[in-house]
């Protein structure tokens, strides 16, 4: 019999009554140092007083009203993201799936407008992932997403990860439009793209008149060290997706464009009922706050630092179970010699949570505002982890 929840999720027997800043607690007071963050999603971690106090006020005074209407607290957002990006402009919507779903439409509506709607295809590369939607698992070209999901949208072209000549090939075809990254792959093993091809993509683009669409779903919103991930590579996209860490919990995403990109999308072009609503305009305005204050970037790099040390000692000392670590600043992997569902849950045993990904990787995402001893703490969780998976292939 199926259960009442639709059993699309391969769940762990865990549940929580409570968050804390980088902890869950389960009905028994047991609690577990959150090293996945709900798959980079808990910014400022769990209960974070800003973001709680500008949900609670905003929740006392106005839930809905539509965007029929104009919409102060979507203004104020909109204003602290284009005032810190590249961006001219903001549409928000409820997740990084139909901010991947815009972008598609905003790419092909700009071919329109531009007297090219012979380059409506779309370059995309092995192992990305923009969310499930049909667009979005069309755009991945992945048959893990896509198995029996048939017909997919028509219009992407995936290529190798990594393959330059490849990509410079096809992204002189005349039909190519866009070229669509992440500049971290997270669902796809934490592989980053590294900077000067970063800056190659925007050459690239420029060359051939394509826009470049950054997913930062997951790497964006101060996980790098930087506000957005790009901003490692001293380039900018004309599109980027933003969600997860912008809500810090709460349901909302973005998409990010300069007036250029966006100049197809007139009234009646796209629309959603519940995107922008002013509660969670409200919590991501308290989220961006806390995020550009001064220092706090900063602080996540030393703590980014501080967690790869860590990470490469656990490496050392468990050859067998961990092979390197991959990432940059708070998103981080541990490339894993055996299964990582096995660490994973291994890891439940011992009071950690991660996050297993794609290439045998193991997700380490924790909060932003996580200190030094609870990094500590959980690096120990881990190293009990490792152990018991050694004695378990001894035994």
């Amino acid at each position: 019999m199926i259960s009442p929840v639709l059993p699309s999720y391969s769940r762990a027997n865990l549940s929580f009554v409570k968050g804390e800043g980088s902890w869950l607690v389960d009905a028994d007071g047991r609690r577990f140092l959150d090293f996945a963050s709900g798959i980079a999603v808990m910014s400022l971690g769990h209960g974070h007083p800003k973001v709680v106090s500008a949900l609670m006020e905003q929740a006392h005074a106005l839930w809905h009203t539509s965007n029929l209407y104009e919409v102060p607290q979507q203004k104020a957002l909109a204003e602290r993201l284009v005032d810190h990006t590249f961006a001219d402009t903001v549409f928000f919507c409820n997740s990084g799936t139909e901010a991947a779903e815009l972008a598609i439409k905003m790419a092909r509506k700009y071919r329109t407008e531009t007297g090219s709607p012979d380059r409506m295809t779309i370059l995309t590369f092995e192992g990305s992932f923009h969310g499930r939607s049909t667009g979005a698992i069309s755009a991945a070209g992945s048959e893990k997403l896509s198995a029996g999901f048939g017909p997919l949208l028509g219009g992407f072209k995936t290529l190798p990860f990594g393959d330059h000549d490849a990509l410079r090939a096809a992204a002189s075809a005349p039909d190519v439009g866009a070229i669509m990254v992440e500049p971290i792959q997270g669902e796809g093993g934490i592989r980053p793209v590294p900077d000067q091809c970063l800056k190659g993509l925007r050459d690239l683009c420029d060359e051939h008149g394509l826009l470049l669409i950054f997913d930062e779903i997951q790497c964006g919103v101060g996980r790098t060290g930087k506000l957005f991930a790009h901003e490692w590579a001293g380039i900018a996209p004309d599109i980027m997706l933003v969600a997860k860490g912008i809500g810090s919990g709460f349901p909302i995403g973005a998409l990010l464009a300069t007036e250029e990109a966006a100049q197809g999308m007139t009234a009646g072009t796209h629309g959603s009922t519940y995107g922008g609503n002013p509660l969670g305009c409200a919590v991501g305005t308290a989220v961006m706050d806390v995020i550009t204050e001064d220092g706090f970037l900063d602080d996540v790099n030393a703590k980014a630092g501080f967690l790869r040390q860590k990470l490469e000692g656990l490496v050392a000392s468990h050859p067998t179970i961990f092979e390197g670590v991959r990432g940059a600043g708070l998103l981080l992997g541990l490339k894993c010699r055996i299964a990582p569902g096995d660490v994973v849950a291994e890891g439940y045993k011992h009071d950690v949570l991660t996050v297993p990904a794609a290439d045998n990787v193991v997700r380490v995402l924790p909060a932003l505002t996580i200190s030094e001893d609870e990094i500590s703490t959980g690096i120990s969780r881990l190293d009990a982890t490792a152990t018991a998976l050694e004695a378990r292939a001894a035994a």
